[in-house]
Protein backbone atom coordinates (compact mmCIF):
# COMPACT_ATOMS: atom_id res chain seq x y z
CA UNK A 1 0.00 0.00 0.00
CA UNK A 2 2.78 2.48 0.90
CA UNK A 3 4.48 2.01 -2.46
CA UNK A 4 1.27 2.65 -4.41
CA UNK A 5 0.64 5.91 -2.54
CA UNK A 6 4.19 7.20 -2.88
CA UNK A 7 4.21 10.35 -5.04
CA UNK A 8 6.30 10.80 -8.16
CA UNK A 9 9.99 11.37 -7.54
CA UNK A 10 12.51 14.07 -8.34
CA UNK A 11 11.98 16.20 -11.44
CA UNK A 12 15.07 18.41 -10.99
CA UNK A 13 18.03 17.69 -13.24
CA UNK A 14 21.54 18.12 -11.87
CA UNK A 15 24.65 16.35 -10.59
CA UNK A 16 22.70 14.89 -7.67
CA UNK A 17 21.12 11.41 -7.63
CA UNK A 18 18.18 10.82 -9.92
CA UNK A 19 15.90 9.47 -7.16
CA UNK A 20 16.26 9.51 -3.37
CA UNK A 21 14.03 7.98 -0.71
CA UNK A 22 14.15 8.44 3.07
CA UNK A 23 12.86 5.54 5.19
CA UNK A 24 12.00 6.34 8.83
CA UNK A 25 10.93 3.72 11.39
CA UNK A 26 9.96 4.10 15.04
CA UNK A 27 8.72 1.79 17.77
CA UNK A 28 6.69 4.77 19.07
CA UNK A 29 8.85 4.98 22.21
CA UNK A 30 12.11 6.27 20.74
CA UNK A 31 13.29 8.67 18.06
CA UNK A 32 12.88 7.39 14.51
CA UNK A 33 15.78 5.61 12.86
CA UNK A 34 16.26 7.13 9.41
CA UNK A 35 17.96 5.63 6.39
CA UNK A 36 18.07 7.09 2.90
CA UNK A 37 18.88 5.49 -0.43
CA UNK A 38 19.56 6.88 -3.91
CA UNK A 39 19.16 5.09 -7.24
CA UNK A 40 18.40 5.68 -10.89
CA UNK A 41 14.71 4.74 -10.42
CA UNK A 42 12.12 4.87 -7.66
CA UNK A 43 11.52 1.14 -7.86
CA UNK A 44 15.19 0.41 -7.32
CA UNK A 45 15.40 2.87 -4.42
CA UNK A 46 12.22 1.41 -2.93
CA UNK A 47 13.60 -2.13 -2.92
CA UNK A 48 16.84 -1.01 -1.29
CA UNK A 49 14.85 0.77 1.41
CA UNK A 50 12.58 -2.22 2.04
CA UNK A 51 15.65 -4.45 2.38
CA UNK A 52 17.08 -2.03 4.94
CA UNK A 53 13.86 -1.91 7.00
CA UNK A 54 13.66 -5.70 7.07
CA UNK A 55 17.33 -6.04 8.06
CA UNK A 56 16.92 -3.39 10.78
CA UNK A 57 13.81 -5.07 12.16
CA UNK A 58 15.55 -8.45 12.26
CA UNK A 59 18.69 -7.04 13.86
CA UNK A 60 16.77 -5.21 16.58
CA UNK A 61 14.29 -8.08 17.00
CA UNK A 62 11.32 -5.72 16.84
CA UNK A 63 8.04 -7.62 16.85
CA UNK A 64 5.58 -4.90 17.89
CA UNK A 65 3.79 -2.76 15.27
CA UNK A 66 5.92 0.16 14.10
CA UNK A 67 5.46 3.51 12.46
CA UNK A 68 6.94 3.62 8.96
CA UNK A 69 7.37 6.76 6.92
CA UNK A 70 8.80 7.05 3.42
CA UNK A 71 9.68 10.42 1.85
CA UNK A 72 10.71 10.93 -1.75
CA UNK A 73 12.76 13.92 -2.88
CA UNK A 74 10.60 15.82 -5.36
CA UNK A 75 12.88 18.76 -6.16
CA UNK A 76 16.41 20.02 -5.46
CA UNK A 77 17.85 23.52 -5.25
CA UNK A 78 21.62 24.06 -5.03
CA UNK A 79 23.29 26.97 -3.22
CA UNK A 80 26.49 27.80 -1.39
CA UNK A 81 26.72 27.12 2.33
CA UNK A 82 27.13 30.85 3.01
CA UNK A 83 23.99 31.60 0.98
CA UNK A 84 22.06 29.00 2.95
CA UNK A 85 23.14 30.60 6.22
CA UNK A 86 22.12 34.04 4.95
CA UNK A 87 18.71 32.80 3.88
CA UNK A 88 18.12 31.27 7.28
CA UNK A 89 18.15 34.79 8.72
CA UNK A 90 14.88 35.40 6.85
CA UNK A 91 13.30 32.23 8.28
CA UNK A 92 11.50 32.17 11.64
CA UNK A 93 13.20 29.79 14.05
CA UNK A 94 12.04 26.19 13.63
CA UNK A 95 10.27 27.16 10.40
CA UNK A 96 12.75 25.69 7.92
CA UNK A 97 10.48 23.63 5.67
CA UNK A 98 13.12 21.90 3.52
CA UNK A 99 15.43 18.96 3.85
CA UNK A 100 19.16 19.45 3.37
CA UNK A 101 21.93 17.51 1.63
CA UNK A 102 25.51 18.45 2.40
CA UNK A 103 27.07 17.01 -0.76
CA UNK A 104 26.01 16.50 -4.36
CA UNK A 105 25.91 12.73 -3.99
CA UNK A 106 23.47 13.06 -1.07
CA UNK A 107 25.71 10.89 1.06
CA UNK A 108 24.85 13.10 4.02
CA UNK A 109 21.23 14.25 3.75
CA UNK A 110 18.43 15.01 6.23
CA UNK A 111 14.70 15.51 5.98
CA UNK A 112 13.05 18.65 7.30
CA UNK A 113 11.59 16.67 10.19
CA UNK A 114 15.00 15.38 11.26
CA UNK A 115 16.46 18.88 11.12
CA UNK A 116 13.75 20.49 13.23
CA UNK A 117 13.25 17.65 15.71
CA UNK A 118 16.99 17.68 16.48
CA UNK A 119 17.22 21.50 16.73
CA UNK A 120 19.82 21.61 13.95
CA UNK A 121 18.83 25.12 12.85
CA UNK A 122 17.95 26.49 16.29
CA UNK A 123 20.28 29.12 17.66
CA UNK A 124 18.53 29.62 21.00
CA UNK A 125 15.46 31.29 22.46
CA UNK A 126 17.03 34.74 22.13
CA UNK A 127 17.43 34.41 18.33
CA UNK A 128 14.16 34.84 16.45
CA UNK A 129 15.41 33.52 13.11
CA UNK A 130 16.72 30.10 12.11
CA UNK A 131 20.44 29.57 12.57
CA UNK A 132 22.64 26.53 12.03
CA UNK A 133 23.51 24.84 15.31
CA UNK A 134 26.68 22.93 14.41
CA UNK A 135 26.76 21.12 17.72
CA UNK A 136 23.32 19.60 17.19
CA UNK A 137 24.00 18.95 13.50
CA UNK A 138 27.20 17.05 14.29
CA UNK A 139 25.65 15.16 17.22
CA UNK A 140 22.75 13.88 15.15
CA UNK A 141 24.94 13.38 12.08
CA UNK A 142 27.11 10.96 14.04
CA UNK A 143 24.00 9.02 15.05
CA UNK A 144 22.83 8.84 11.44
CA UNK A 145 26.11 8.31 9.61
CA UNK A 146 28.62 7.09 12.16
CA UNK A 147 31.28 8.55 14.39
CA UNK A 148 33.37 9.67 11.42
CA UNK A 149 30.73 12.21 10.38
CA UNK A 150 32.64 15.51 10.20
CA UNK A 151 31.51 17.58 7.19
CA UNK A 152 33.80 20.36 6.01
CA UNK A 153 31.49 23.25 5.14
CA UNK A 154 33.33 26.23 3.71
CA UNK A 155 31.39 29.37 2.69
CA UNK A 156 31.61 28.27 -0.95
CA UNK A 157 30.70 24.61 -0.30
CA UNK A 158 27.60 23.58 -2.26
CA UNK A 159 24.58 22.34 -0.31
CA UNK A 160 21.15 21.31 -1.56
CA UNK A 161 17.67 22.18 -0.32
CA UNK A 162 15.25 19.29 -0.72
CA UNK A 163 11.49 19.29 -1.05
CA UNK A 164 9.84 15.99 -0.26
CA UNK A 165 6.46 14.32 -0.17
CA UNK A 166 5.62 10.89 1.09
CA UNK A 167 3.46 8.35 2.84
CA UNK A 168 3.09 7.25 6.47
CA UNK A 169 1.94 3.83 7.66
CA UNK A 170 0.66 3.69 11.22
CA UNK A 171 0.79 0.82 13.71
CA UNK A 172 -2.48 -0.58 12.34
CA UNK A 173 -1.19 -0.65 8.79
CA UNK A 174 -3.22 2.32 7.57
CA UNK A 175 -1.47 4.49 5.00
CA UNK A 176 -1.67 8.29 4.87
CA UNK A 177 -0.26 10.47 2.11
CA UNK A 178 1.86 13.38 3.35
CA UNK A 179 1.88 16.95 2.13
CA UNK A 180 4.92 18.35 0.37
CA UNK A 181 5.74 22.05 0.35
CA UNK A 182 4.09 24.87 2.27
CA UNK A 183 2.78 25.20 5.83
CA UNK A 184 1.20 21.72 5.69
CA UNK A 185 4.48 20.04 4.72
CA UNK A 186 5.25 16.82 6.53
CA UNK A 187 1.81 15.96 7.87
CA UNK A 188 -1.01 13.88 6.44
CA UNK A 189 -3.30 15.21 3.73
CA UNK A 190 -6.90 15.67 4.85
CA UNK A 191 -9.70 15.94 2.32
CA UNK A 192 -11.64 18.17 4.72
CA UNK A 193 -11.73 19.18 8.35
CA UNK A 194 -15.15 17.75 9.13
CA UNK A 195 -16.87 17.28 12.47
CA UNK A 196 -15.61 13.71 12.91
CA UNK A 197 -12.00 14.79 12.33
CA UNK A 198 -12.33 17.69 14.77
CA UNK A 199 -13.84 15.36 17.33
CA UNK A 200 -10.83 13.07 16.91
CA UNK A 201 -8.45 15.99 17.45
CA UNK A 202 -10.29 16.96 20.64
CA UNK A 203 -10.18 13.37 21.85
CA UNK A 204 -6.44 12.98 21.27
CA UNK A 205 -5.62 16.35 22.85
CA UNK A 206 -7.86 15.75 25.86
CA UNK A 207 -6.42 12.28 26.36
CA UNK A 208 -2.95 13.82 26.28
CA UNK A 209 -3.93 16.27 29.03
CA UNK A 210 -5.48 13.44 31.04
CA UNK A 211 -2.17 11.55 30.86
CA UNK A 212 -0.42 14.58 32.35
CA UNK A 213 -2.58 14.56 35.50
CA UNK A 214 -0.65 12.68 38.14
CA UNK A 215 -2.13 10.66 40.99
CA UNK A 216 -2.15 13.69 43.30
CA UNK A 217 -3.98 15.80 40.67
CA UNK A 218 -1.02 17.97 39.72
CA UNK A 219 -0.18 18.20 36.01
CA UNK A 220 3.10 17.39 34.37
CA UNK A 221 3.36 21.00 33.26
CA UNK A 222 5.10 20.62 29.92
CA UNK A 223 8.13 19.57 27.94
CA UNK A 224 10.44 20.61 25.13
CA UNK A 225 10.24 17.47 23.02
CA UNK A 226 13.39 17.72 20.88
CA UNK A 227 15.35 16.29 23.78
CA UNK A 228 12.39 15.49 26.09
CA UNK A 229 13.30 18.22 28.57
CA UNK A 230 10.65 18.65 31.24
CA UNK A 231 9.41 22.11 32.28
CA UNK A 232 9.60 22.05 36.05
CA UNK A 233 7.89 25.34 36.91
CA UNK A 234 4.17 25.48 37.71
CA UNK A 235 1.34 27.93 37.23
CA UNK A 236 -1.88 27.62 39.23
CA UNK A 237 -3.85 29.69 36.72
CA UNK A 238 -2.92 27.30 33.91
CA UNK A 239 -3.80 24.34 36.11
CA UNK A 240 -7.31 25.76 36.40
CA UNK A 241 -7.61 26.74 32.73
CA UNK A 242 -6.35 23.35 31.50
CA UNK A 243 -8.85 21.62 33.76
CA UNK A 244 -11.55 23.82 32.24
CA UNK A 245 -10.52 22.73 28.74
CA UNK A 246 -10.65 19.07 29.79
CA UNK A 247 -14.20 19.56 31.07
CA UNK A 248 -15.20 21.26 27.80
CA UNK A 249 -13.72 18.31 25.95
CA UNK A 250 -15.43 15.74 28.17
CA UNK A 251 -18.77 17.33 27.39
CA UNK A 252 -18.11 16.47 23.73
CA UNK A 253 -16.34 13.10 23.91
CA UNK A 254 -16.87 11.80 27.48
CA UNK A 255 -14.63 8.90 28.56
CA UNK A 256 -13.91 7.35 31.96
CA UNK A 257 -10.17 8.04 32.10
CA UNK A 258 -10.71 11.68 31.14
CA UNK A 259 -13.38 12.05 33.84
CA UNK A 260 -11.07 10.51 36.44
CA UNK A 261 -8.28 12.92 35.46
CA UNK A 262 -10.67 15.87 35.69
CA UNK A 263 -11.73 14.82 39.18
CA UNK A 264 -8.11 14.49 40.34
CA UNK A 265 -7.21 17.89 38.89
CA UNK A 266 -10.24 19.51 40.55
CA UNK A 267 -9.40 18.02 43.94
CA UNK A 268 -5.88 19.43 43.64
CA UNK A 269 -7.33 22.78 42.56
CA UNK A 270 -9.77 23.02 45.45
CA UNK A 271 -7.68 21.49 48.21
CA UNK A 272 -4.17 22.62 47.33
CA UNK A 273 -4.36 25.77 45.22
CA UNK A 274 -7.37 27.69 46.60
CA UNK A 275 -7.28 29.42 49.98
CA UNK A 276 -10.18 30.98 51.86
CA UNK A 277 -9.73 33.92 54.21
CA UNK A 278 -11.94 36.32 56.10
CA UNK A 279 -11.99 39.94 54.94
CA UNK A 280 -12.01 42.87 57.38
CA UNK A 281 -15.74 43.38 56.74
CA UNK A 282 -16.46 39.81 57.85
CA UNK A 283 -17.04 38.32 54.40
CA UNK A 284 -15.22 35.17 53.36
CA UNK A 285 -13.26 35.29 50.10
CA UNK A 286 -11.36 32.59 48.26
CA UNK A 287 -8.29 33.04 46.08
CA UNK A 288 -6.30 30.87 43.72
CA UNK A 289 -2.75 31.20 45.03
CA UNK A 290 0.24 30.69 42.77
CA UNK A 291 3.12 29.00 44.55
CA UNK A 292 5.61 30.96 42.42
CA UNK A 293 5.90 34.29 44.20
CA UNK A 294 2.99 33.50 46.53
CA UNK A 295 0.70 35.77 44.58
CA UNK A 296 -2.97 36.04 43.73
CA UNK A 297 -3.80 36.73 40.09
CA UNK A 298 -7.11 38.15 38.94
CA UNK A 299 -7.07 35.66 36.08
CA UNK A 300 -6.44 32.81 38.51
CA UNK A 301 -9.67 33.39 40.36
CA UNK A 302 -11.45 33.81 37.03
CA UNK A 303 -10.19 30.50 35.64
CA UNK A 304 -11.04 28.67 38.86
CA UNK A 305 -14.61 29.98 38.56
CA UNK A 306 -14.81 28.97 34.89
CA UNK A 307 -13.61 25.44 35.65
CA UNK A 308 -15.93 24.93 38.63
CA UNK A 309 -18.98 26.43 36.91
CA UNK A 310 -18.41 24.27 33.83
CA UNK A 311 -17.98 21.16 35.95
CA UNK A 312 -21.11 21.98 37.94
CA UNK A 313 -23.17 22.46 34.78
CA UNK A 314 -21.88 19.42 32.93
CA UNK A 315 -22.12 17.08 35.91
CA UNK A 316 -25.36 18.56 37.29
CA UNK A 317 -24.04 19.36 40.76
CA UNK A 318 -24.22 22.35 43.11
CA UNK A 319 -21.53 21.08 45.47
CA UNK A 320 -19.20 23.95 44.55
CA UNK A 321 -21.77 26.74 45.00
CA UNK A 322 -20.34 28.08 48.27
CA UNK A 323 -16.78 28.01 46.98
CA UNK A 324 -17.84 29.78 43.79
CA UNK A 325 -19.46 32.51 45.91
CA UNK A 326 -16.18 32.99 47.78
CA UNK A 327 -14.13 33.07 44.57
CA UNK A 328 -16.48 35.71 43.16
CA UNK A 329 -16.05 37.73 46.33
CA UNK A 330 -12.30 37.49 45.76
CA UNK A 331 -12.72 39.11 42.34
CA UNK A 332 -15.00 41.73 43.88
CA UNK A 333 -12.16 42.68 46.23
CA UNK A 334 -9.97 43.27 43.16
CA UNK A 335 -12.45 45.55 41.35
CA UNK A 336 -12.83 49.29 41.85
CA UNK A 337 -16.61 49.69 42.41
CA UNK A 338 -16.56 53.19 40.94
CA UNK A 339 -14.60 52.76 37.68
CA UNK A 340 -15.01 49.00 37.19
CA UNK A 341 -11.25 48.60 36.68
CA UNK A 342 -9.49 45.59 38.14
CA UNK A 343 -6.33 45.18 40.18
CA UNK A 344 -4.38 42.35 38.63
CA UNK A 345 -2.05 40.86 41.27
CA UNK A 346 -2.11 40.76 45.07
CA UNK A 347 0.38 39.48 47.63
CA UNK A 348 -1.09 36.27 49.01
CA UNK A 349 0.21 36.86 52.54
CA UNK A 350 -1.62 40.14 53.16
CA UNK A 351 -3.84 40.89 50.11
CA UNK A 352 -1.86 44.06 49.39
CA UNK A 353 -1.50 45.19 45.80
CA UNK A 354 1.54 43.71 44.09
CA UNK A 355 0.87 44.83 40.49
CA UNK A 356 -2.06 47.03 39.42
CA UNK A 357 -1.75 45.69 35.85
CA UNK A 358 0.09 42.69 34.43
CA UNK A 359 -1.55 41.39 31.25
CA UNK A 360 -4.72 42.18 29.31
CA UNK A 361 -5.88 38.55 29.45
CA UNK A 362 -6.89 38.91 33.11
CA UNK A 363 -9.48 41.58 32.29
CA UNK A 364 -11.49 39.46 29.85
CA UNK A 365 -11.09 36.34 31.98
CA UNK A 366 -12.54 38.14 34.98
CA UNK A 367 -15.54 39.57 33.11
CA UNK A 368 -16.21 36.22 31.42
CA UNK A 369 -16.11 34.37 34.74
CA UNK A 370 -18.52 36.86 36.34
CA UNK A 371 -21.00 36.36 33.49
CA UNK A 372 -20.67 32.58 33.76
CA UNK A 373 -21.09 32.77 37.55
CA UNK A 374 -24.25 34.82 37.04
CA UNK A 375 -25.57 32.26 34.57
CA UNK A 376 -24.96 29.50 37.12
CA UNK A 377 -26.18 31.17 40.31
CA UNK A 378 -28.65 33.79 39.05
CA UNK A 379 -27.19 36.30 41.53
CA UNK A 380 -27.44 39.76 39.83
CA UNK A 381 -24.43 40.94 41.82
CA UNK A 382 -22.07 39.15 39.41
CA UNK A 383 -23.70 40.51 36.27
CA UNK A 384 -23.59 44.03 37.71
CA UNK A 385 -19.85 43.62 38.28
CA UNK A 386 -19.37 42.46 34.69
CA UNK A 387 -21.29 45.42 33.33
CA UNK A 388 -19.21 47.75 35.50
CA UNK A 389 -16.08 46.15 34.09
CA UNK A 390 -17.33 46.82 30.57
CA UNK A 391 -17.80 50.48 31.38
CA UNK A 392 -14.06 50.49 32.00
CA UNK A 393 -13.29 48.35 28.93
CA UNK A 394 -15.23 50.67 26.63
CA UNK A 395 -13.81 53.84 28.14
CA UNK A 396 -10.28 52.42 27.87
CA UNK A 397 -10.83 51.18 24.30
CA UNK A 398 -9.86 47.65 25.29
CA UNK A 399 -11.14 46.38 21.96
CA UNK A 400 -7.84 47.56 20.47
CA UNK A 401 -6.18 44.52 22.05
CA UNK A 402 -8.24 42.06 19.96
CA UNK A 403 -8.05 39.66 22.89
CA UNK A 404 -9.84 36.33 22.78
CA UNK A 405 -10.92 36.55 26.42
CA UNK A 406 -12.61 39.86 25.70
CA UNK A 407 -14.52 38.12 22.90
CA UNK A 408 -15.53 35.36 25.29
CA UNK A 409 -16.71 37.88 27.86
CA UNK A 410 -18.69 40.16 25.51
CA UNK A 411 -20.28 37.13 23.86
CA UNK A 412 -21.43 35.92 27.27
CA UNK A 413 -22.57 39.36 28.40
CA UNK A 414 -24.75 39.89 25.34
CA UNK A 415 -26.66 36.71 26.23
CA UNK A 416 -28.06 38.60 29.22
CA UNK A 417 -27.65 42.21 28.16
CA UNK A 418 -28.13 42.39 24.35
CA UNK A 419 -27.35 46.08 24.21
CA UNK A 420 -25.90 47.94 21.25
CA UNK A 421 -22.81 49.17 23.13
CA UNK A 422 -21.76 45.63 23.97
CA UNK A 423 -22.34 44.26 20.47
CA UNK A 424 -20.37 47.21 19.09
CA UNK A 425 -17.47 46.44 21.43
CA UNK A 426 -17.48 42.83 20.28
CA UNK A 427 -17.39 43.86 16.63
CA UNK A 428 -14.60 46.36 17.26
CA UNK A 429 -12.61 43.57 18.92
CA UNK A 430 -12.44 41.68 15.60
CA UNK A 431 -12.70 44.43 12.96
CA UNK A 432 -9.32 45.22 11.49
CA UNK A 433 -7.94 41.95 12.85
CA UNK A 434 -9.45 39.45 10.43
CA UNK A 435 -6.55 39.77 7.98
CA UNK A 436 -4.16 38.92 10.83
CA UNK A 437 -6.23 35.85 11.66
CA UNK A 438 -6.16 34.77 8.01
CA UNK A 439 -2.47 35.30 7.29
CA UNK A 440 -0.60 34.76 10.57
CA UNK A 441 2.06 32.12 9.90
CA UNK A 442 2.13 30.64 13.40
CA UNK A 443 -0.76 28.40 14.44
CA UNK A 444 -1.71 30.90 17.21
CA UNK A 445 -4.63 28.85 18.64
CA UNK A 446 -6.19 31.72 20.60
CA UNK A 447 -7.09 33.32 17.26
CA UNK A 448 -9.59 30.51 16.64
CA UNK A 449 -11.03 31.09 20.10
CA UNK A 450 -11.38 34.78 19.24
CA UNK A 451 -13.21 33.94 16.03
CA UNK A 452 -15.46 31.28 17.54
CA UNK A 453 -16.65 33.50 20.41
CA UNK A 454 -17.19 36.33 17.94
CA UNK A 455 -19.15 34.08 15.59
CA UNK A 456 -21.51 33.11 18.41
CA UNK A 457 -22.11 36.77 19.17
CA UNK A 458 -22.66 37.54 15.48
CA UNK A 459 -25.25 34.78 15.25
CA UNK A 460 -27.31 36.44 17.98
CA UNK A 461 -26.78 39.88 16.51
CA UNK A 462 -28.17 38.69 13.17
CA UNK A 463 -31.40 37.78 14.98
CA UNK A 464 -31.82 41.41 16.03
CA UNK A 465 -32.82 43.41 12.95
CA UNK A 466 -32.98 46.63 14.99
CA UNK A 467 -29.19 46.36 15.39
CA UNK A 468 -28.47 45.35 11.80
CA UNK A 469 -26.66 48.62 11.12
CA UNK A 470 -23.80 47.39 13.30
CA UNK A 471 -22.94 44.79 10.66
CA UNK A 472 -22.54 47.30 7.84
CA UNK A 473 -18.72 47.39 8.02
CA UNK A 474 -18.15 43.66 8.57
CA UNK A 475 -17.51 41.46 5.55
CA UNK A 476 -19.10 38.29 6.89
CA UNK A 477 -17.84 36.10 4.07
CA UNK A 478 -14.26 37.23 4.72
CA UNK A 479 -14.84 36.61 8.43
CA UNK A 480 -16.07 33.08 7.73
CA UNK A 481 -13.18 32.32 5.37
CA UNK A 482 -10.64 33.48 7.97
CA UNK A 483 -12.30 31.37 10.67
CA UNK A 484 -12.21 28.22 8.53
CA UNK A 485 -8.64 28.88 7.41
CA UNK A 486 -7.46 29.30 11.01
CA UNK A 487 -9.06 25.98 12.03
CA UNK A 488 -7.31 24.23 9.13
CA UNK A 489 -3.97 25.94 9.74
CA UNK A 490 -3.97 24.80 13.37
CA UNK A 491 -3.64 21.23 12.10
CA UNK A 492 0.03 22.14 11.59
CA UNK A 493 0.41 22.45 15.37
CA UNK A 494 -0.83 18.93 16.06
CA UNK A 495 1.63 16.18 16.89
CA UNK A 496 0.54 13.69 14.28
CA UNK A 497 2.47 10.42 14.69
CA UNK A 498 4.31 11.09 11.41
CA UNK A 499 5.82 14.17 13.08
CA UNK A 500 6.11 12.96 16.67
CA UNK A 501 8.23 9.97 15.55
CA UNK A 502 11.30 12.18 14.99
CA UNK A 503 11.42 13.53 18.55
CA UNK A 504 13.19 11.89 21.46
CA UNK A 505 10.18 10.22 23.09
CA UNK A 506 7.30 10.09 20.58
CA UNK A 507 4.74 8.40 22.81
CA UNK A 508 5.02 11.24 25.34
CA UNK A 509 3.81 13.84 22.84
CA UNK A 510 1.78 12.08 20.14
CA UNK A 511 -1.76 13.46 19.91
CA UNK A 512 -0.85 16.70 21.68
CA UNK A 513 -0.39 20.19 20.26
CA UNK A 514 2.76 22.28 20.08
CA UNK A 515 4.10 25.78 19.55
CA UNK A 516 6.67 25.50 16.75
CA UNK A 517 8.59 28.76 17.30
CA UNK A 518 9.07 27.87 20.98
CA UNK A 519 11.07 24.73 20.15
CA UNK A 520 7.89 22.71 19.52
CA UNK A 521 7.00 23.29 23.16
CA UNK A 522 4.10 21.23 24.53
CA UNK A 523 2.69 22.84 27.66
CA UNK A 524 -0.70 22.17 29.23
CA UNK A 525 -1.97 25.65 28.40
CA UNK A 526 -0.78 25.30 24.78
CA UNK A 527 -2.92 22.17 24.46
CA UNK A 528 -5.77 23.85 26.32
CA UNK A 529 -6.15 26.64 23.76
CA UNK A 530 -6.19 24.24 20.82
CA UNK A 531 -8.85 22.17 22.58
CA UNK A 532 -11.12 25.10 23.43
CA UNK A 533 -10.91 26.37 19.86
CA UNK A 534 -11.66 22.98 18.33
CA UNK A 535 -14.53 22.22 20.75
CA UNK A 536 -16.17 25.47 19.64
CA UNK A 537 -15.35 24.76 15.99
CA UNK A 538 -17.03 21.35 16.26
CA UNK A 539 -20.18 23.04 17.58
CA UNK A 540 -20.00 25.53 14.71
CA UNK A 541 -19.70 22.76 12.13
CA UNK A 542 -22.72 21.00 13.60
CA UNK A 543 -24.66 24.27 13.45
CA UNK A 544 -23.72 24.64 9.80
CA UNK A 545 -24.95 21.12 9.06
CA UNK A 546 -28.22 21.80 10.87
CA UNK A 547 -28.74 25.06 9.02
CA UNK A 548 -28.17 23.38 5.65
CA UNK A 549 -30.63 20.62 6.56
CA UNK A 550 -33.27 23.13 7.67
CA UNK A 551 -32.87 25.18 4.51
CA UNK A 552 -33.18 22.05 2.39
CA UNK A 553 -36.48 21.19 4.09
CA UNK A 554 -37.97 24.71 4.04
CA UNK A 555 -40.84 24.87 1.52
CA UNK A 556 -40.68 27.56 -1.13
CA UNK A 557 -43.20 30.41 -0.90
CA UNK A 558 -46.37 29.88 -2.92
CA UNK A 559 -45.93 30.89 -6.53
CA UNK A 560 -42.15 30.23 -6.66
CA UNK A 561 -40.99 27.86 -9.42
Amino acid sequence: MCRQLLPAGNTSVGPWPAQTLFFSVSDRRSRARVFHVSATSLDEAWQQGVDWVQAWSAATQRSEPMWLRVDVVTSVRAMAWSQFQEQLQQVKRNYLRYGLALDEGFRHAFTEQEINANAMVYGGAAIAHAEVNMGHLQRYGRIRFGEDFAPVLLPSSPVYLLTTAGVFCDEQGRAHTLSGQGPDAGRRDLAELDAATVRGLVRSGAEYLARQVQEDGRFIYGRFPCFDRRIDTYNALRHASSTYAMIESWELIEGGELKAAIDRALVYLVERLIRTCQLPDGRRAAFLVDEVGQEIKLGGNAMAILALVKYSEVMGTSACADLLERLGTGIELMQDPRSGAFTHVLHARNLKVKEPFRIIYYEGEAAFSLCRLYGFSGNPRWLAMAEKAFEHFIASRHWQHHDHWLSYSVNELTRYRPEEKYFRFGLQNIEGHIGFVRHRRTTFPTLLELMMASSQMLRRLQDRPELGHLLADLDQETFREALVHRAHHMLNGHFWPEMAMYFKQPDSIVGSFFIRHHSFRVRIDDVEHYLSGYVAYHAWLMQQQTQVAVEACTPLPEGCP
